[in-house]
């Protein structure tokens, strides 16, 4: 017993002389030759560096509880309530290697006139969502578990410092999930509703409704944990008031219903409670248009939240092949891009991409470089609700109405 003392003693003798060892050594380093260091090796290229979306901070925020950050991006890697092709738990790492040309230093977004990187926000990478892949009802609980903690710390921003601080929004975290499969935007939305205290806006961008009713996939084998999937999580978020009947909207519709009649559309129901824009509507209207119709049904409310889904495939497969269920005639990526702009001031409190699946992707990598352009352009509207001088529309444009884009061209 005398021997385990003495050495338990001369340990933590050990630890205690090494920890000060460290801090004379911190204490030690001149601040001149600090500010040298930093400017000799601080800086990465784009092809170097631990991938992290966009060269972000990596921090482990689940196991950091004292982390504080205004907007952090999180993966989700889960893909086990597919319906088509599984592989979208790769998706977070495609997404966040596709992003290595987002730098800092070299990322101002010349259409919303800011570099969200460089700008009032601290952002981070938290890292991935620990999922199991072997029970989709655990898998479930962990992500909303992991959601609301993520979303219930306060932000590293005083509010009253914001553009925006009079929303609802003002003072709590934002987070931007990388996916995984659709099913994620469930626990997500189960997470915003608790924090909210209201039913949230959804805006959904998909080829597919996902309001499905379980049972259009098999109502003989049906049970409790089947309901939660990737084509009918919306279903249950409306069933169970998380999503708001008067302001959300579905927009890239292309796909096809269930049976010989349109009841997919027709039938009674809460997950009815969308709009529905369908990817042809943009040969008439224009990205413009697409824009007008979205504003005009969500709005600008401060006291709104709205929540952002983008599932990859509702760009076409022929420019974003690595996805799980693709539908020929979707939108380009330019389109895509300019509707995400014209959709800036909205009150997001939160956002995904989802359903890349890389190895469907093509050796370009285009399906991940989509979503990371989509990341980005979802993070630059972020932060660019939060600077309280104007900086412009399209372009930086004081006035960014089509008439004076056109006498200026």
């Amino acid at each position: 017993m005398i021997r385990l003392l003495r050495a338990l003693l001369l340990l933590n003798l050990g630890i205690a002389t090494v920890a000060h060892s460290h801090q004379e050594h911190e204490e030690t380093v001149p601040e001149d030759k600090r500010q040298e260091l930093l400017a000799k090796w601080e800086q990465e290229w784009s092809f170097s560096g631990i991938s992290t979306f966009a060269h972000m901070r990596s921090v482990k925020c689940l196991i950091e509880p004292e982390e504080r950050y205004d907007i952090a991006v999180v993966g989700a890697p889960f893909d086990t309530a597919v319906t088509y092709r599984p592989g979208a738990r790769f998706g977070p790492r495609a997404i966040r290697a596709a992003s290595a040309r987002q730098l800092p230093g070299s990322s101002y977004n010349a259409r919303a006139a800011i570099n969200p990187y460089l700008s009032w926000a601290k952002l981070v990478d938290c890292g991935d969502i620990p999922i199991t892949p072997f029970d989709n009802a655990l898998a479930e609980r962990q992500m909303y578990d992991a959601f609301l903690e993520l979303l219930s710390r306060p932000a590293a921003t005083d509010p009253e410092k914001l553009g925006n601080k009079n929303s609802i929004g003002a003072g709590k975290p934002k987070l931007v999930t990388l996916g995984g499969d659709h099913s994620i935007a469930l626990p997500a939305l189960r997470a915003l509703y608790k924090i909210y205290g209201k039913p949230i806006t959804v805006l959904h961008f998909d080829a597919h409704l996902d309001t499905w009713n379980p049972v259009r996939y098999t109502s003989y084998w049906l049970s409790e944990q089947s309901k939660f999937n990737h084509g009918s999580f919306f279903h249950l978020a409306s069933t169970e008031g998380l999503i708001s009947n008067t302001t959300s909207a579905h927009a890239g519709l292309r796909t096809r219903l269930t049976g010989a009649t349109d009841s997919d559309y027709t039938n009674p129901g809460p997950e009815q409670g969308f709009i529905r824009i369908h990817a042809d509507d943009i040969d008439d209207l224009g990205p413009q248009g697409i824009v007008d119709v979205l504003l005009n049904r969500i709005g600008l409310d401060p006291e709104q939240p709205v929540y952002l889904s983008v599932d990859i495939d509702v760009i076409d497969p022929g420019l974003a092949p690595g996805t799980g269920t693709p539908e020929p005639g979707g939108w380009t990526t330019r389109e895509m891009i300019r509707i995400l702009r014209g959709l800036e001031k909205l009150n997001l409190v939160g956002a995904d991409i989802v359903e890349v699946s890389p190895s469907y992707d093509n050796t370009g990598e285009t399906t991940a470089l989509a979503a990371a352009q989509v990341a980005f352009e979802i993070i630059t509207s972020m932060v660019k609700a939060g600077v309280k001088e104007d900086l412009g529309g399209w372009y930086g444009r004081k006035d960014g109405s089509a008439e004076k884009i056109k006498d200026e061209l």
